[in-house]
């Protein structure tokens, strides 16, 4: 079962992993082939459902040999239950699934949810490793990697170069079809068509429609939008008066859960202490809200990728940076914290083989926020981190990290220096 929000590439990739994997191959879309959907009403034995396929699709195969593709599974909630009893069954039967909203409906699932017998991955944004990877940016990434674990600086040239794919990327973000877009284009920023974006976000919002109540639907959409309004606040915890001047937490907690279940944002929680586990001293009534994709973050924000690319809105570069560097650490860690202590906040709390590290995030040069150095005063963990445009370092026991190099971080266990 792939998990992912709308637009990341799901059923691309399954489908291609089902066409180069399996001698045959039947896709299924449960949303648009309701005679199909309508099969799992009436029974969820394997055998009566495979019968049921052959009829229906005029084909005939052996399962041992082939592989079933249920896209869009999440509109039918006895599809997903029916995945417990073909694991059972003593003939080899071989189920893809995939659907836009799959984390949402296991949240709320009603029926016996199959635990233990289906295998649950999960597909975010391109992040920028791929970026490059998809840029034809071999080299620098094996340059970057190399440097990051050296502690060394990049060649000026080739930091500049780095930096500038970097500012790139925070315009177009991680989705596959703007990405693909973009390369199509010769790479010109200028000739990408950000309706991609602005039609990505069109269709977060018709989910919130189609899949929940309206009034539940409308606060979905009031917390969506909120979230540039939050991030670009100095102190940015989320605070449900954002959303609305007479929000209650006790009314929008649904809607803020069915936004996280959906992969639409990224939740990051305040902690008590900055000791392991960090789940352990969350603190359950401060956190902040980040978007899935720094991309559509600029687009929901409405930023001009000229404000971005030529360096002339400082501010909101911070926001995007900050944003950015969640979901980089999302797609590697499945959590996201923060600490506050006195009149001081660290961006982010990691773990890296078991120490727990402070992570400030910078989108300049100017590095002299006393945050990080107040934090590894007073707690003197094993190393701290700091994100910005400067280059490659490590100095006061604190490791520098380019913004274009935050990948580095999760992938590297021999980061403890």
């Amino acid at each position: 079962m792939l998990i992912g929000a709308r637009q990341t590439g799901k059923t691309y990739i399954l489908d291609e992993f089902c066409r180069t994997n399996f001698e045959h191959y039947i896709y299924i879309n449960l949303e648009k082939e309701n005679n199909i959907s309508d099969i799992f009403t009436q029974t969820i034995d394997p055998e009566e459902i495979i019968e049921s396929i052959r009829i229906l699709k005029n084909v005939d195969f052996d399962v041992e040999n082939t592989v079933i593709f249920l896209d869009e599974i999440q509109v039918n909630e006895r599809a997903i239950t029916s995945l417990k009893y073909f694991c059972e069954s003593s003939k080899p039967y071989k189920i893809v699934c995939a659907g836009s909203l799959l984390g949402v409906k296991i949240h709320r699932f009603a029926s016996s949810f199959p635990v233990g017998k289906v295998l649950i991955q999960y597909l975010y944004p391109m992040d920028f490793e791929e970026f490059l990877m998809a840029s034809g940016e071999d080299q620098l990434i094996t340059e970057i990697k190399k440097h990051y674990l050296e502690d060394t600086p990049l060649l000026e040239a080739i930091h500049e170069k780095a930096l500038d794919l970097y500012k790139k990327y925070l315009i177009l973000g991680g989705m596959p079809a703007v990405i693909s877009d973009y390369i199509s284009k010769n790479k010109s920023i200028a000739d990408v068509t950000f309706s991609i974006q602005d039609d990505i976000i069109t269709s977060y919002l018709a989910d919130m429609n189609k899949y929940t109540e309206n009034t539940e639907s409308i606060k979905n959409s009031k917390i969506y939008h909120a979230i540039p309004k939050e991030l670009a606040r100095e102190n940015n915890t989320f605070k449900f008066s954002l959303v609305d001047k007479d929000a209650r937490r006790v009314r929008y907690e649904s809607s803020l859960d069915w936004l996280d279940a959906s992969g639409m944002v990224l939740k990051c929680d305040l902690v008590s202490k900055p000791e392991s586990p960090l789940k352990a001293f969350l603190d359950q009534d401060k956190f902040k809200l980040y978007l899935s994709d720094v991309g559509i973050l600029r687009s929901l924000a409405n930023i001009d990728y000229q404000e971005i690319l030529f360096d002339m809105n400082e501010m909101y570069r911070g926001v995007l940076s900050e944003n950015y560097v969640a979901c980089e650490f999302y797609s590697k860690a499945k959590e996201l914290y923060y600490y506050q202590f006195k009149q001081y906040e660290i961006d982010f709390l990691i773990k890296i083989n078991g120490n727990v590290i402070p992570v400030e995030v910078k989108s300049g040069r100017r590095v002299n926020r006393k945050s990080l150095r107040e934090y590894m005063s007073k707690y003197e963990p094993l190393y701290g981190i700091r994100i910005s445009t400067k280059n490659f370092g490590f100095e006061n026991n604190i490791k520098s990290v380019p913004l274009y190099a935050v990948f580095c971080i999760y992938n590297d266990l021999k980061s403890n220096n």
